[in-house]
């Protein structure tokens, strides 16, 4: 499995402002779109184009435009930060949801909700799940994808943990995780550490 760091000055920019215990919610928003924005763009890059050419004021340009069937799932409810940017780099896309509940005990992940568009077999899909723990969550999701057809798969996350990447790719080796940091280890509670605290929390403010 490959797993791909992104190390732009802008990516760690944001990355430190999510990570700050001083950074109020709006200011965790504006972060995770910042970051989002970077990390789909670069995670994207290798989806399927056509060429074409398009008319210009004062002649005819080759260009390209996207062919694959896009299809962005973010994993409820910390996902759901990430889609917006994902829709405004890629409008066309169509969107699946996954909702998955962690059990505080166990860690286990737990599906309750599962909505994704028809006929994913030849679609590129990226699955949004902004902190790798346990992968839990992912690995979940990625099953469930499976099960539907699913194979060109991309896993986008902003902070994994080592323990994380390591069970995921045990389950799914063929499905490349992208991310802007990888943390060494996790905590009793099986938080990422140092991570960021709980991403959903921060995001909605009820933390």
């Amino acid at each position: 499995m490959a797993c791909y760091v992104n190390n732009h000055p802008l990516v760690q920019d944001a990355l430190a402002t999510l990570r700050r215990t001083t950074t109020t919610t709006e200011q965790f928003r504006k972060a995770t779109k910042r970051i989002s924005h970077l990390l789909i763009a670069e995670t994207t890059r290798n989806v399927r184009i056509n060429p074409i050419t398009v008319e210009t004021s004062l002649g005819i340009a080759d260009g390209f435009t996207i062919a694959s069937d896009v299809v962005f799932v973010p994993i409820l409810r910390a996902g759901l930060g990430m889609l917006e940017v994902a829709l405004e780099l890629i409008p066309a896309a169509r969107v699946g949801y996954i909702g998955l509940e962690r059990d505080e005990t166990t860690a286990a992940a737990s599906t309750y909700y599962s909505k994704l568009p028809n006929d994913l077999t030849s679609s590129q899909i990226f699955v949004l799940d902004p902190m790798l723990a346990t992968s839990g969550s992912a690995v979940s999701a990625m099953d469930i994808l499976r099960k539907v057809g699913a194979t060109d798969c991309h896993l986008i996350c902003i902070i994994a943990a080592k323990d994380g990447i390591r069970t995921f790719e045990k389950c799914h080796p063929n499905v490349p995780v992208h991310t802007s940091a990888v943390d060494p280890t996790l905590n009793e509670q099986q938080y990422i550490v140092p991570g960021l605290g709980d991403f959903g929390d921060k995001l909605y403010g009820t933390s």
